[in-house]
């Protein structure tokens, strides 16, 4: 994609970890959420580039399990590896601290790593973020139930991939998903592993949530099928430094269904 540089590091497991960068200034990492064929470049393929035009230093990384990162078998996929992964990677690549934006899946690993790394997290901006329900009431919400496909095997095609990506959105959003995310996604999609998604494993993060003290700004689609929407309030509840927006007629993608006012929104915070 263009006006990315890209690096590759080897981290604990022996694992590779993927990252692309652009722009100067404060760090902002986007972490990318789950499912067949993400990437960090194609997941915020509208949304870097106003980041760098507003003076951040841009980094996408890809999750182990995704895009060009090391795709092992065999494993469980738990939030706690992701987390490891992907911190470690950004340390070796010279980050010392940064914003972290996760959307999905990648909200819980920016939660983990604030977690566990606290001088290295500064504010949070989360979209709709995974890991503070249990995952089996997760598994309950019919945007998840929708994501059954056989990717990977050999009838996965384009078409189904679409078919994919259009359940993260509204409806009325699902015409404009343009071709290039669909042929982004679907490379990668034929390079997983079904444990990728079968074998994930997180744990419920709403209880720890009131140990942050970072800003945050949390983002979600009123219409979301996969986190369901009121997973908000579990950050008012906890006491969190922490101001939730909510968008009507959006899925499960703030970031892509809204993308200019997400980032005008993004920005602003960023910029405190």
């Amino acid at each position: 994609m263009g006006g990315l540089s890209e690096a590759t590091y080897t981290v604990s497991g022996g694992h590779s970890i993927h990252l692309k960068e652009a722009g100067s200034g404060p760090v902002v990492v986007f972490l990318h959420g789950s499912g067949p064929g993400a990437s960090g470049a194609s997941n915020f393929r509208d949304n870097w580039p106003a980041f760098v035009e507003a003076g951040f230093r841009v980094v996408l990384p890809d999750l182990i399990g995704y895009g060009a990162s090391s795709k092992p078998e065999g494993i469980d996929y738990t939030l706690q590896l992701f987390a490891d992964t992907v911190h470690e990677a950004l340390v070796a690549h010279g980050i010392e601290q940064a914003h972290m934006v996760g959307n999905s899946l990648g909200g819980g690993i920016a939660l983990q790593i604030a977690l566990d790394h606290p001088g290295f997290a500064e504010r949070l901006l989360l979209m709709a973020p995974g890991c503070i329900e249990e995952q089996a009431d997760y598994f309950k919400m019919p945007g998840i139930s929708r994501m059954v496909s056989n990717f990977g095997g050999p009838d996965f095609n384009l078409d189904e991939q679409r078919r994919l990506v259009s359940n993260l959105v509204h409806p009325d959003f699902a015409p404009n998903i343009p071709d290039a995310l669909v042929q982004e996604r679907f490379a990668v999609a034929r390079t997983q592993p079904k444990d990728v998604l079968v074998r994930m494993r997180t744990p419920n993060l709403a209880p720890r949530l009131g140990e942050l003290p970072n800003p945050m700004l949390v983002m979600w689609g009123l219409q979301d099928e996969f986190c369901p929407e009121s997973g908000a309030r579990h950050f008012l509840t906890a006491g969190c430094d922490v101001r939730t927006m909510t968008f009507n007629h959006v899925g499960h993608w703030v970031q892509v269904e809204r993308a200019g006012e997400f980032n005008t929104h993004a920005i602003g915070f960023l910029r405190g």
